[in-house]
């Protein structure tokens, strides 16, 4: 008599579970675009960083001898050592997950 409730209980849990996987896999694949484009822009902008940094310190070399201004340039030659270090590891960090979303698959 109550087959009927029971079987459409059932079957409404088995919708929901199936529904509830689809939602976490759209979230899952949002998620890995969103870190996919971020890793992309960090690079960029380090790029960016790196080129503005290396003209400023050839514009600073050109300008003159004074004091402060070789303190600055030396200031900055650190600030670029630390730059350089930063993007190899920002590198070394590519390459492993690179490694990990080789086996991903993709569109």
């Amino acid at each position: 008599m109550w087959d009927w409730a029971i079987w459409g209980a059932l079957i409404l849990a088995g919708l929901a579970g199936i529904a509830a996987l689809a939602f976490l896999a759209a979230r899952a694949r949002t998620a890995w675009r969103d870190v996919r484009d971020t890793r992309r822009d960090v690079v960029l902008r380090l790029d960016g960083l790196a080129a503005n940094a290396e003209a400023t310190a050839e514009k600073i070399a050109t300008a003159g001898d004074t004091e402060g201004l070789e303190s600055s340039l030396e200031r900055l030659r650190v600030s670029l050592v630390q730059l350089a270090v930063l993007r190899a590891a920002l590198g070394e960090t590519q390459d492993t997950v690179g490694r990990v979303t080789a086996y991903l698959p993709r569109k």
